[in-house]
């Protein structure tokens, strides 16, 4: 009996066993039931009033009434694609405490299955309004997300504290808005005051606007506020936790007002009413540069105004922010143009939108006086250095870079000049000083890009709305100023990976772009800032506190193993300190390798750096004689 039992255990494992096939199930269809917006009117005015005055805490608490045509079910949106921003930026994960009512009755709501960003309620019979109610919950710390709320300074961004109803333009969506602040506080912004009126105690009653329009104008409020006529019906608001920060000597405004009247004598129009700076002289505000059609929200360190000479890379910020009044928002990439926040944003013409900006801020920043000659070619002469050592150009071309708002969102890299990431900036800045010096050696210097600026940006005066353009559209614009092949010069730049950045613009003008033992005040300032010893284009790494922060591909630090993170115990025998170390760079100019001690997690190693070049900090030497191009082109007007 045992052998036979065996036997058939054998024969039955032995046998084929019948295969099941995988399951193959078909996926659920994604059906959007979110109305697409029209270009219609939106049946009424809503009613926002936002109560911002718990800076202990920072809890901005809305209510929302919404008016409501009919019964049903409707979708309220949060936006999310953000302009500016080039990207989903929506503060979603900041809503909480979400409330709906319509007839004194409290209305159950339902995320969006497929658009988080929209919540669907039922509305009943006989309902006029649905009233929302929310809390917008500020980060209180940084890795939270960026702090907008301190005890002495709010700033307000009706994105995110506002719903808006789908299925309209917000172009056609009424919006009047008012704010609560702290008692005794002021605010600053580009909306005014319903009917003229100033505000009442602690609350601000806005006049009716567009949402579009309320979303495009933020608000700063604070303890402690100082207003200053730049001209052009240009005011700039500068807030403070310290009053003494808002003691703005007389030649630092008049640096602000020059620049105010090169932008306008620069593009020869105005597409704003009023505008208004909005500057938050804090080191605990969220730091943010944010362009607007009639303001612009900036966050500028101590010492700013009263310690101007030491503090040069925050004033860059100001003549860019405001160039986008003219670039980006009246003159916007076609495919930019969308009619609610919810439609996502392409960004293919950010080369031309943030490029030109770019290069627009630098000349502003250099015939205003807000800066000297030598210290804005300084600046350029760092971003040119980075982009000539940019190993991700030779796979990935500048037009793909548009792309990393929405796939890279400024989060942190671990190869950053590899993956490369928003260089339509500075690589955009550099083709308009490169077509500049183009058309001015074409034309005898009587024609340069001021010539396209007032052709491209400077039409329609007194129109704040939206003039949609093409890249065929800049083309023919070019083209108009100076015949040439600028639809190969564009292409052959922007379409296409190149293996150095277009530094003929600098060329033409008799500067070539070294790298030398000393930093230039640019380099030095932007170490300081960043509290980190520069050796980028030495040793390929920068370090902060003996912790390696960057690492260039293919650098010497690369070909070492180093990465982000890993920590510099030792030079040599000696605990690390940056002296120490360009102390070791310099001494192996002579050919002894560079010793250091490592720390990688729970191992330490010791490394020899095989390096002979010296320190190098880049900067542009005028090696041709009389003026260029570019020397012209930084010229006040």
């Amino acid at each position: 009996m045992r052998i036979l039992l065996c036997t058939a255990a054998f024969m039955l494992a032995a046998s084929p066993v019948q295969a099941i096939p995988n399951s193959a199930p078909q996926p659920l269809p994604i059906v959007d039931t979110i109305p697409a917006a029209r270009d219609v009117a939106y049946p009424g005015t809503i009613r926002l009033d936002v109560d911002a005055s718990d800076t202990r805490q920072g809890v901005m608490r809305v209510r929302e009434v919404i008016p409501v045509a009919s019964s049903g079910t409707m979708t309220f949106l949060l936006p999310k694609w953000l302009p500016g921003h080039h990207g989903p930026d929506g503060a979603i994960d900041k809503i909480a405490g979400l409330e709906f009512f319509a007839n004194g009755q409290k209305l159950n709501w339902r995320r969006d299955p497929v658009e988080v960003f929209g919540f669907q309620v039922d509305v009943p019979p006989g309902a006029s309004t649905v009233e929302a109610r929310f809390s917008f919950l500020s980060a209180t710390q940084p890795n939270q997300g960026r702090i907008v709320v301190t005890p002495d300074i709010v700033n307000v961004q009706w994105e995110s504290v506002s719903l808006y109803p789908a299925g309209y333009y917000t172009r056609r969506i009424p919006v009047a808005a008012s704010l609560t602040v702290p008692q005794g506080w002021q605010a600053a912004t580009a909306l005014r005051p319903a009917g003229g009126a100033t505000a009442a105690g602690n609350r601000v009653a806005y006049g009716e606007v567009s949402y579009e329009t309320l979303v495009d104008s933020p608000v700063m409020a604070g303890r402690y506020l100082r207003k200053d006529d730049l001209g052009h019906n240009v005011t700039l608001n500068s807030l403070a936790e310290d009053p003494k920060e808002l003691k703005i000597p007389a030649d630092v405004l008049a640096k602000h007002r020059n620049m105010v009247d090169q932008a306008i004598k620069t593009f020869g129009a105005r597409h704003f009413d009023h505008y208004d700076f909005l500057n938050a002289v804090s080191e605990n505000i969220g730091g943010i540069g944010l362009e607007h059609h009639r303001s612009t929200e900036i966050s500028t360190d101590p010492g700013y105004f009263t310690d101007y000479k030491n503090h040069l890379l925050d004033r860059n910020v100001f003549p860019h922010e405001f160039t986008h009044s003219w670039d980006g928002k009246f003159r916007r990439p076609a495919d930019q143009v969308v009619p609610d926040y919810r439609t996502p944003l392409r960004n293919s013409l950010l080369w031309v939108y943030e490029g030109q900006t770019q290069f627009w801020g630098y000349v502003l920043e250099a015939r205003s006086g807000m800066s000297s000659k030598e210290d804005v070619l300084a600046g350029i002469a760092r971003a040119a250095a980075g982009l000539d050592n940019m190993r991700g150009r030779l796979w990935r071309p500048l037009l793909d870079t548009t792309n990393d708002p929405i796939v890279q969102n400024r989060q942190a890299e671990p190869w950053g000049n590899f993956q490369r990431n928003e260089d339509y900036y500075n690589e955009g800045m550099m083709i308009w000083i490169e077509a500049d010096a183009i058309i001015r050696q074409g034309t005898g210097n009587k024609r340069g890009m001021d010539d396209f600026a007032r052709a491209f940006f400077g039409v329609r005066d007194g129109d704040w709305g939206e003039l949609p353009y093409t890249r065929e559209d800049v083309v023919r614009t070019l083209q108009s100023i100076y015949p040439y092949n600028w639809a190969g010069f564009i292409h052959g730049r922007v379409d296409i990976p190149t293996a150095k950045p277009p530094l003929s613009g600098f060329t033409r003008s008799g500067y070539e772009l070294r790298y030398t033992d000393e930093p230039t005040a640019s380099s030095v300032a932007r170490a300081k800032l960043g509290g980190y010893d520069d050796f980028i284009y030495s040793l390929g790494f920068n370090v902060a506190k003996g912790r390696i922060t960057t690492v260039q591909w293919g650098s010497p630090a690369f070909d070492a193993g180093l990465k982000i993170g890993d920590e510099i115990i030792a030079v040599a025998d000696r605990t690390y300190s940056g002296d120490r170390l360009k102390t070791a760079v310099t001494d192996a100019k002579n050919g002894q390798p560079i010793h250091l001690t490592v720390k990688s997690g729970d191992y330490v190693r010791t490394i020899d750096l095989k390096y002979t070049g010296g320190l190098r900090y880049p900067r542009f030497v005028k090696v041709g004689k009389g003026k260029g191009p570019l020397d012209l082109l930084l010229e006040p007007r």
